[in-house]
């Protein structure tokens, strides 16, 4: 379990015990000493604030017991648990769904110059396909290799291609030449005047028969 997974685990377990309470605190019996460390990382970032000896005072009294320790969200820590449970994460698809999509791990510098793209979709003439900016807004960044990872149609790949020479023919060639390496495709104009929109093409054995077919026209 990562860090802030880690994290949002403990400010979930406050809250739902705090609720259930119906004081919003969560007592020192309820949580393990290794959760209580946990807590007090929390704390020392503003998540989470410690009881006043007159708020321990009231859950002794509410307890029958003295209370030495108690712990609640602050508003931040709050916001941090409901952002954190409504994030989007790219996960891979079903079982069933899966033979179509292959997965794709987009550098920094590809993953800015594909939100420009998909950005830009209501004034291009062509657009991103069917699905690449539901893909885009919920790609995960793989932190450890720096990858944004995305599971993409081949559809999908054709229209990152087609994203990625919009950015080389106006600055920088290195992440369409860094995607066609990896992935081997590349978004070619004269090729594409005889297929069609790189969006509206089919899947890869489609798009290897348009390749012949093509050529053959020019």
């Amino acid at each position: 379990m990562r860090n802030w997974e880690r994290a949002l685990s403990v400010l979930e377990a406050l809250c739902e015990r705090g609720q259930a309470a119906g004081h919003g605190w969560t007592l020192d019996m309820e949580l393990l000493p290794p959760h209580q460390q946990q807590v007090n990382a929390l704390e020392s970032q503003g998540l989470v604030e410690f009881a006043g000896r007159e708020d321990r005072a009231e859950l002794s009294a509410l307890e029958g017991r003295p209370v030495r320790w108690a712990a609640r969200l602050t508003p931040y820590g709050h916001d941090t648990l409901t952002y954190g449970c409504s994030r989007p994460r790219a996960e891979p698809p079903p079982c069933e769904a899966a033979s179509d999509r292959q997965l794709v791990e987009l550098i920094p510098s590809q993953m800015a110059a594909l939100r420009v793209f998909v950005g830009l979709a209501d004034q291009l003439r062509v657009p991103s396909a069917d699905g690449l900016a539901e893909q885009v807004r919920t790609a995960s960044c793989d932190h450890g290799i720096k990858r944004w990872r995305l599971y993409l149609t081949q559809e999908q790949m054709n229209s990152v291609a087609y994203g990625l020479w919009l950015h080389r023919m106006t600055g920088s060639a290195a992440e369409a030449n860094r995607f066609a390496r990896e992935y081997g495709v590349v978004h070619s104009p004269a090729r594409d005047s005889c297929e069609g929109p790189p969006a509206a093409r089919g899947g890869a054995g489609a798009a290897g028969e348009g390749d012949v077919a093509g050529r053959g026209k020019c």
